[in-house]
């Protein structure tokens, strides 16, 4: 397959989950809602996680803003919900890891599934916050998630 149609099915895959986005939608119950902004683009997203023994129980989430942190949010649902924490902290480290390649990174389908479509976004520093914005709303939730959970036990 050429570079010009991984790129356009890479588009194809973002455009799908900016048009019809999975788990989009703010459900109960959930343990930590948090809501980041990115102050560059005014893109925002809502996220409720629900951590469980050790397992992304659920994730949910309400935004606006363009299709790349749209649809990135789409795919992280997909990608961390029903995942043992410490597999869905590893996913979240190979994503983070792929958006800070600047496009240099050979993203691993195993792993990213239809996350490797964002690997041409890393090639735009601006566009990297769009697309890392639900990802780090999880990992701040998450994070508190987990802190909740050692403090009542």
């Amino acid at each position: 397959m050429s570079t010009a149609d991984t790129d356009t099915m890479y588009q194809e895959i973002i455009l799908d989950h900016y048009r019809y986005p999975h788990h989009k939608g703010l459900r109960d119950p959930y343990d930590v809602e948090v809501h980041h902004t990115n102050p560059t683009c005014g893109d925002e997203v809502t996220l409720r996680v629900q951590v469980l023994a050790g397992l992304v129980k659920d994730v949910s989430y309400d935004g606006q803003g363009c299709s790349i942190s749209q649809a990135s949010t789409s795919v992280m649902t997909d990608l961390l919900i029903g995942k043992p924490l410490a597999q869905a902290l590893s996913t979240h480290e190979a994503f983070l890891a792929l958006m800070q390649s600047r496009g240099t990174l050979e993203p691993d389908e195993n792993v990213l599934e239809d996350g490797i479509a964002f690997a041409g976004v890393s090639k735009y520093p601006a566009r990297v916050k769009c697309a890392l914005l639900g990802w780090m709303a999880w990992k701040d939730a998450t994070a508190q998630a987990v802190a909740q959970t050692k403090e009542a036990s």
